[in-house]
């Protein structure tokens, strides 16, 4: 919410994912992290025209921003700046040899990344005192926010003044996939309601009369025990085959963009028949991007809502909704996991869970947790499995409400709409 009001409200927009989107003939500039006061920044100097000229001094077109972990989902969501990948993807970014700086700052950041540059003309420029790394091609500019915009120019200008040291040859991949993001929950409102009158009443009546099964909150790391994306993508896939929609962030939405869950077109392709025709109908991909990992509050107060609009109970935890983490790897997933099970979500976490051993812990975490807080945790290596529990509880959810039985549509003449309006 903060940087909300910081930056604006995120509405929907188009970009395209995946390493696809680096340019051969531009200064590429990967920005990686979660600090958005940065990226911001570095978005707004690498715009500037003496920024332009100069790259172009030095050979290049233009400059060309791509986002790799959370700073890639917020600089995507209100500036429409390329995903380049998402956590696993840090190394391979700077492996194709046309990249000219990496900008990182905190959290996810590999430390081997200044290994694999020191083979390449890639600078890792780090911007924190906490993440500083010593290595040949590691340069540190310390990101100060009273002087935030004249050290964005001092990072842009030093990948410009890189780009003359780059290979001729380079390895680009061809493929990028489009997608629409954006989804904060307010655009959700007034995408379903309308500009002026903005509502999740068609949600709710399409979860009511079964056309939306449910909604499944699907978020979280990249883990290297897995194959890459492989949990985010199967257990995503399986849901909207069943009607859930998705809501997604962080390294999840950024496996979901590579694989072209982010465009309406793709309902047709991987929906059931309930929610390919929402989809169609309201022009919304099946799977809404909503931001970074840190964004996860977004899905809640999206849920909130759903619960104000009325027809799904009086709480979160009435909701035939489910959270999920597949590949979740970060200490901050357990967090938000967390807070995910008190506000009253069945959330089921994939890989493992740092409490096997501990019975007694478990049937806490497992099982006595709903009883206090409506939600509880769960967990589930096998992406289909996960899937399939996922489903299973909102299933449970629908008939506690009475709706887990289709209802004969009724048309009305005008006699029985006036018998109601009398009655």
């Amino acid at each position: 919410d903060l940087q909300d009001v910081l930056f604006g409200c995120p509405y929907p927009l188009k970009s395209s994912a995946n390493l696809g989107v680096l340019k051969k003939d531009h200064v590429n500039i990967i920005i990686h992290g979660h600090e958005p006061l940065l990226s911001e920044m570095i978005v707004q100097a690498a715009e500037l025209p003496e920024m332009l000229e100069l790259a172009r001094e030095k050979g290049a077109s233009g400059i060309q921003l791509g986002g790799i972990c959370c700073t890639a989902n917020e600089i995507l969501m209100r500036h429409g700046v390329p995903l380049a990948g998402n956590y696993l993807q840090q190394e391979l970014a700077i492996i194709t040899g046309a990249v000219d700086a990496m900008v990182v700052d905190v959290q996810c950041i590999m430390e081997n990344v200044a290994n694999v540059a020191d083979c390449f003309h890639t600078k890792v420029i780090t911007t924190n005192p906490r993440a500083r790394i010593a290595s040949g091609h590691t340069t540190h500019i310390e990101f100060d926010e009273h002087t935030a915009f004249e050290d964005a120019k001092k990072i842009v200008r030093t990948a410009v003044e890189n780009f003359p040291n780059r290979e001729k040859e380079v390895m680009i991949p061809s493929n990028a996939s489009e997608l629409i993001a954006g989804f904060s929950y307010e655009a959700i409102n007034y995408h379903l309601g309308g500009t002026f009158r903005g509502s999740y009443t068609p949600l709710n009546d399409n979860i009511i009369n079964g056309r939306i099964r449910g909604i499944g909150g699907v978020v979280g790391c990249n883990n290297a025990r897995t194959t890459h994306n492989e949990g985010h993508i199967t257990v995503v896939k399986e849901l909207i085959k069943n009607d859930v929609i998705v809501l997604t962030t962080g390294c999840n939405a950024i496996a979901c963009a590579a694989a072209g869950l982010l465009t309406p077109e793709s309902a047709k392709v991987y929906c059931g028949p309930g929610l390919a025709e929402v989809c169609e109908t309201v022009g919304i991909p099946p799977v809404l991007h909503m931001g970074s990992c840190v964004d996860n509050s977004r899905i809640l107060m999206a849920a909130t809502e759903v619960v104000k609009a009325g027809g799904l109970g009086n709480d979160i935890s009435d909701l035939p909704a489910a959270g999920s983490a597949p590949e979740w790897m970060s200490e901050k997933a357990i967090s938000i996991g967390h807070y995910f099970v008190t506000s009253g979500v069945y959330t089921v976490f994939g890989v493992t869970l740092p409490v096997s051993g501990a019975p007694v812990f478990e049937n806490y975490l497992y099982k006595e947790l709903e009883n206090i807080y409506g939600g509880m945790w769960d967990l589930e290596a096998d992406p289909y499995e996960h899937a399939r529990k996922m489903i299973a509880h909102i299933d449970k959810k629908r008939k506690a409400l009475g709706i887990d039985k289709a209802r004969e549509r009724v048309l009305m003449d005008m006699a029985d709409r006036q018998k109601l309006e009398a009655a």
